[in-house]
């Protein structure tokens, strides 16, 4: 199973980017997507961003990894 995390880019430099998931940053490729710049949503999987999202789809995806952490931890 594959899993990508939705990121924040806070930073670009040429072809890579700095992203936030959480607050922690991780470096992503920009390789596979066209048209992103600083402050947009992205789908980050194996360090690189595979696809362009909206803040909303972000926000509801990292609510519902919320949700299901918290239901482990109980």
């Amino acid at each position: 199973m594959c899993l990508s995390m939705p990121a924040r880019i806070v930073s670009i430099v040429g072809s890579k980017a700095e992203v936030s998931v959480g607050g922690t940053i991780f470096k992503a490729g920009l390789q596979l997507v066209e048209n992103v710049k600083v402050g947009d949503y992205i789908l980050l999987h194996a360090g690189f961003a595979i696809q362009k999202i909206s803040e909303k789809e972000a926000a509801e995806t990292l609510q519902i990894l919320k949700e299901m952490n918290d239901s482990l931890s109980k």
